[in-house]
């Protein structure tokens, strides 16, 4: 899983048939200072996560198993939402 933050939502007219219904945003890594990093990805939503915040995310194989073994061709998947920043990054550490 890596650490990124939600920057913007997708707006598809055509989709996948699996992947309709499902949320497509865009997410931008970030480093343990949670100040970005290379360039944003189009990530699956498979939680509910909105613009603005902090989530992990999953690539691969492992990017599919949220959506309980559909066909849903992703291979990137947000999987969690950070309830904190603070619980990433502490100036006292």
């Amino acid at each position: 899983m890596q650490l990124a933050r939600v920057i913007g939502n997708v707006v598809c007219t055509v989709k996948n048939e699996s992947l309709r219904g499902r949320k497509i945003l865009i997410v931008q890594n970030l480093k343990e200072d949670l100040s970005p990093v290379g360039e944003p990805l189009v990530a699956l939503d498979a939680i509910g996560a909105g613009v603005g915040e902090l989530v992990f995310w999953c690539r691969g194989k492992e990017a599919a198993f949220p959506f309980k073994r559909d066909a849903t061709p992703t291979d990137c998947t947000i999987v969690a939402i950070v309830d904190s920043e603070s619980h990433v990054y502490s100036k006292e550490r």
